[in-house]
């Protein structure tokens, strides 16, 4: 059966390919100019609409295309820089002259590159939210924290670079501290190259066109598999006409943030832009033992491009890129603490009775703090690609390959207080990839299109060159496990530590094709097929050192109890076929509907930060691997322009994963960062709507609002919540909970945002036209839980944040506007953790307080 079905699709591949090179073809021709200068524009994407179908101007501006398409022919033509323009071919024969308008303000129709073809937005069935790179720049919104407040579907929370979650409709890597043994689902995507770490969330954009947020399983179209969505972000490319843009912002708490940028050509075929960007600011907690402010900022960051075009059938984009961080940062400040069910003398607020110690403040939001451990966060992250594209027959040729790193050197404070608990906590990694995509888009007939790739990627993730958690001369009374006078021995546990090391080389492959199939006019099949392979290699150990030398077996085992040496290898692989049809229907230039079924994927992972014990000490190395995710998901969409200058989008979607992987915070000291368990079954669902709205040429708004309700459908071996460590059942601890029923952590059931901006007619100012604005834009999101398990005490509260700006934008030379973020000085909660040790005592990650500046921006 399987045969015939095999030999009967290729035999029908074969009759369309016949069909489509029996056709005859057509030449299109043309010229693409300044419409104020006439100058010819090199480089402009010019492409059959709905199609892969395309060519680049060459150095006269001109094209040349052949299609097999009836006339008339719609030619859609993009620019970076210029108002996207469509156009329709009548007779063969005629040369096109085409003049294209320099863009001055945002656009109605917007033009994104997600499905490896230029189109615009509405036209693609997928939920897609674009951020434009200017809006992004005068929001404020200059990383990906800062642009969930404009995308409610976007979730990020991050209590350091590396402990980073980024979840699209809450899905997507596991909520907490970072394991680095599993993937993530969000694939994160800069310039076509996929990165790997999610470290790379924290750092500025650098001179970004715009970011484009797909929701939903993506995986027949990008290189990485990926469960939840992507993050495609679009860096503004070189010209050939020369630009520059310098901007400096200035605001409150010292915030100085300073961004250039130039391109021009180097030669006739060859064009070039660099990229600057840097951010300072004055820590926003006050640290009492070391006298001086914290949670700074101090990020740099450089992107280079050049651009070589030898000829209207090659475009190769040769880039590099280095961001730093160097704050004392991203320390958590004490949110609370919790009655859990240990011994009275187990509790936090008994233990530090007993040390002489109280905190400097049971309020969060005076922001204070005592931390006697540095809060250290380097992180250095760069790269270099090579974006090649080749004209080939009916489509285009793409060859992305790029090599990148990440270099991480961290210090935390993770006991959040000024008694010396842990002494050391760091865990300085090192981490290189290669990664190579390849993929064929092109038209079969003119009415079949398709694009079919390959990608590899090879990682590797090292110790550089151990990670160290360290007792301090406190950590005996937190550790303390029973009213034995031993735990009293002077110095038995002061400096007493573990050193791990680690290395972890993970290796991905896979092919994936997807079709356009239009039945009839309007009515399009879009099946997508990927086979993926994945293999993971872990060597792990750690070693203890320090503390009390003495031969005492009781001594000995108090030690054993809070840290122990532990080794072990995991090698893992998996291969797994996944796929997804849309039936799509543009019943008209204002409707268009859609429908998807789609599987996907998240691949096997590896537990990287230690393993809890058994009862005789030894690692529980069953829990070594976890299961890979498998994903089933339903999405049916509606994207209308209901009249002109205005859009109107709603979607519905279902989500269930197998095997959900989730992160647990373990009670065990020696357990760095917590250790992954598979959950047998959750569920999201929810419905979207986002709309724009253009009244005149004076006033714009856009809003967003989703609905997500994510559970836990199977739970049984959850771990027990804060409030219940230390829970017996009939003289037995209790481990784990059922949490079957409860809501996974991270997801708010209502978020929203809503935005606006009233400008003037054009005016001129200090001798510049331009235009006068007010912007505003808000965003809430209702309560969520802050823990992978659900607890009555790690709940954040709904909260909303209300932006604005006010100035002056030139169409060229000096623009300048006032802004002012969070302006109702808002105290909320970004996250919620619980100190190591599981003592009772939670802190927070503290959201921004009220920011307010000034920008000056000159392009020439």
């Amino acid at each position: 059966m399987k045969n015939n079905i095999f030999k009967t699709t290729l035999l029908s591949l074969i009759f369309i390919g016949h069909l489509a090179y029996s056709q005859t073809s057509k030449i299109i021709s043309g010229k693409i100019v300044d419409s104020t200068s006439n100058e010819a524009l090199v480089g402009v994407v010019v492409g059959v609409k709905e199609s892969t179908n395309a060519v680049l101007t060459d150095e006269n501006g001109e094209f040349k295309l052949k299609t097999y398409s009836p006339l008339p022919v719609i030619l859609q033509i993009s620019y970076l820089g210029y108002l996207g323009k469509v156009v329709s071919f009548e007779s063969e024969g005629t040369k096109l002259i085409v003049q294209l308008v320099e863009k001055s303000e945002e656009t109605d129709e917007v033009v994104v590159s997600s499905r490896r073809r230029e189109e615009i937005v509405q036209d693609i069935p997928i939920p897609i939210s674009v951020i434009g790179g200017k809006r992004a720049e005068e929001a404020g919104a200059f990383n990906v924290n800062r642009v969930k407040e404009l995308v409610p579907t976007v979730q990020l929370y991050s209590s350091n670079p590396r402990n980073t979650t980024l979840n699209i409709r809450g899905l997507g890597s596991t909520f907490g501290l970072t394991n680095d043994g599993i993937d993530p689902g969000v694939g994160f995507y800069v310039d076509g190259v996929y990165y790997a770490r999610p470290a790379a969330t924290s750092l500025d954009f650098v001179d970004v066109e715009r970011i484009e947020v797909l929701r939903g399983p993506q995986g027949t179209l990008f290189g990485k598999n990926t469960t939840a969505g992507a993050f495609n972000v679009v860096s503004r490319a070189p010209s050939f006409k020369p630009g520059a843009t310098v901007e400096v912002s200035y605001g409150n708490y010292g915030y100085i943030q300073a961004k250039a940028s130039a391109t021009g050509p180097l030669g006739k075929y060859l064009a070039a832009r660099v990229s600057l960007s840097g951010t300072q600011r004055d820590g926003t907690i006050y640290n009492v033992y070391s006298q001086k402010y914290i949670n700074d900022l101090n990020n740099q960051g450089i992107r280079s491009q050049l651009l070589f075009t030898p000829s209207n059938k090659i475009k190769l984009t040769l880039g590099a890129d280095f961001n730093s961080q160097r704050p004392e940062g991203y320390a958590q400040v004490v949110a609370g603490v919790v009655q859990t069910n240990r011994a009275s003398y187990r509790q936090f607020n008994n233990i530090i009775a007993d040390l002489k110690y109280s905190l400097p403040s049971t309020y969060p939001f005076d922001r204070m703090v005592d931390q006697n451990t540095t809060s250290r966060s380097n992180n250095d992250l760069g790269g270099v690609s090579l974006n090649a594209d080749f004209k080939i027959g009916h489509g285009i040729l793409t060859s992305t390959s790029a090599w990148r790193f990440w270099n991480w050197n961290p210090s935390s404070d993770r006991d959040y207080i000024g008694l010396n608990v842990l002494a050391r906590s760091q865990a300085p990694s090192k981490h290189e990839q290669l990664s190579q995509e390849i993929r064929y888009a092109g038209n079969i007939t003119a009415k079949l299109s398709g694009v079919i790739g390959l990608f590899l990627i090879d990682q590797s993730l090292w110790s550089s060159p151990f990670h160290t958690e360290e007792a301090g001369s406190a950590q005996w009374r937190f550790s303390q496990s029973s009213t034995s006078a031993n735990w009293k021995t002077p110095g038995l546990l002061d400096g007493y530590g573990i050193k791990t090391y680690s290395t972890l080389r993970t290796s991905s492959k896979a092919a994936f094709a997807q079709a356009d199939w239009e039945i009839f006019n309007g009515l399009h099949v879009l099946p997508g097929l990927r086979i993926n392979y994945d293999e993971k290699k872990l060597e792990y150990s750690r070693e203890t050192y320090g503390g009390l030398e003495t031969t005492n077996a009781a001594l000995l085992k108090i030690k054993k109890d809070v840290y122990s040496n532990q080794a072990f290898d995991a090698r893992v692989n998996n291969t797994n076929l996944t796929g997804q049809i849309t039936v799509s229907f543009k019943a008209s230039d204002k409707i268009n509907g859609y429908s998807t079924y789609s599987t996907s994927y998240k691949p096997v992972g590896v537990n990287l930060g230690g393993l809890p014990s058994n009862t005789d000490g030894t690692p529980n190395t069953d829990l070594a691997t976890v299961k890979p995710e498998y994903v089933t998901h339903y999405e049916f969409g509606l994207k209308t322009t209901p009249f002109q200058h205005a859009t109107a989008n709603i979607t519905f979607y279902n989500t269930d994963i197998k095997d959900y992987q989730t992160n647990v915070q373990s009670p065990e000291l020696g357990v760095n960062r917590g250790y992954l368990a598979n959950a047998e079954k959750v569920r999201v669902v929810g419905a979207e709507f986002d709309g724009s709205l253009k009244v005149g040429k004076h006033l714009i708004f856009n809003t967003a609002v989703a609905y997500t309700e994510g559970k836990y459908i199977s739970f049984t071996n959850a771990p027990l919540p804060l409030e219940e460590t230390g829970k017996t059942e009939n003289g037995q601890q209790v481990a784990f909970k059922d949490v079957s029923g409860g809501d996974l952590p991270g997801i708010s059931k209502w978020a929203g945002s809503i935005g606006g901006e009233a400008s003037t007619n054009h005016l001129k100012f200090v001798g510049q036209e331009g235009k006068f604005f007010l912007a505003i834009d808000g965003y809430y999101r209702s309560s969520f839980s802050s823990s992978p398990t659900p607890s009555h005490y790690l709940n954040i509260s709904d909260y909303g944040l209300v932006n604005a700006r006010l100035g002056f934008r030139a169409t060229s030379g000096l623009s300048a506007f006032i802004w002012g973020r969070n302006i109702l000085n808002k105290n909320y909660f970004e996250q919620l953790l619980p100190a190591a040790g599981n003592s009772g005592l939670y802190g927070a990650v503290l959201g921004d307080p009220q920011t307010y500046g000034v920008t000056l921006r000159y392009t020439f």
